[in-house]
């Protein structure tokens, strides 16, 4: 596609044909006597033929995929070279992140661990396969607490990059953790809002921002402006908006300073 932003390297072009294989188990490793109907399974062999095999029988059933794949760190390791050149690892990478979409469900998700070192790239060639509109989330974690003598700043973390195969469908199964009783009596309905229960928010930020600088006027006719130091959260437009769909609130009297509401559920 013509003027289409996208990562490029040497090699790119060059596609990787993987021809169909087939998955044999071994009965003198096998559990299945004593589980016969169990689905898990534990593959031995190059991962990119593994995941063609997988592709035939498992391809749009995947609910989740987690990958940890090499991260290119310049370290040579006991069983995989992690020093390749940079254009090497993205070619290795493509064609199996492309079997790895193919398995997942239109609800499914992949997580794919990575440091600095390849992250960038990672992110930019996880656009190009899954859509940049299907990301979810790049998650850092802190892999270790103990400083790092050696440099001023330390890379004591890493990332999962997050991936939906339908962003829409992944958002309407997620699970939520439920609220403690604490949490839940902070959500009430004093305005019998239709779509359920609620709480507030501050509906100020930090900072000054002409255009977020105006004059509310509340049902109850109290006038505010901004504290000092901050601005209202949005500008006037996107405020009304939000007073005309029900989602500011001026207190039980109407007069007091706006606050937005936050459902539930909505």
């Amino acid at each position: 596609m013509a003027n289409k932003l996208e990562l490029t390297w040497y090699g790119k072009e060059q596609e990787v044909s993987v021809e169909p294989r087939l998955l044999i188990e071994k009965p003198e490793l096998s559990n299945t006597e004593h589980q016969p109907d169990t689905e898990n399974m534990l593959i031995h062999g190059d991962n990119l033929l593994a995941l063609k095999a997988l592709e035939s029988r498992y391809a749009g059933k995947i609910k989740c995929i987690y990958i940890d794949p090499p991260y290119n760190t310049g370290y040579a390791f006991e069983h995989y070279d992690d020093n390749l050149e940079h254009s090497q690892w993205l070619n290795l990478m493509r064609p199996r992140l492309e079997i790895l979409k193919n398995l997942l469900a239109e609800d499914g998700s992949i997580w794919i661990s990575i440091d600095d070192d390849e992250q960038a790239y990672l992110k930019v060639l996880c656009d190009e396969i899954f859509g940049r509109s299907n990301f979810i989330a790049s998650i850092i974690w802190q892999k270790r607490t103990s400083p790092d003598m050696r440099a001023v700043i330390s890379d004591g973390h890493e990332y999962i990059l997050v991936y939906a195969k339908n962003r829409e469908n992944f958002k309407a199964i997620r699970n939520k953790l439920p609220l403690s009783e604490d949490q839940a009596q902070n959500y009430k309905n004093p305005d019998n809002d239709s779509r359920g229960v609620w709480t507030s928010a501050d509906y100020t930020a930090q900072g000054f921002r002409p255009n977020q600088m105006y004059e509310i006027v509340t049902p109850g006719g109290a006038k505010y402006t901004p504290p000092e130091g901050k601005c209202w959260k949005n500008v006037e437009e996107v405020f009304l908006q939000q007073v005309a769909d029900n989602r500011i609130w001026f207190g039980v009297d109407g007069k007091s300073m706006p606050r937005r509401k936050k459902g539930l559920i909505w």
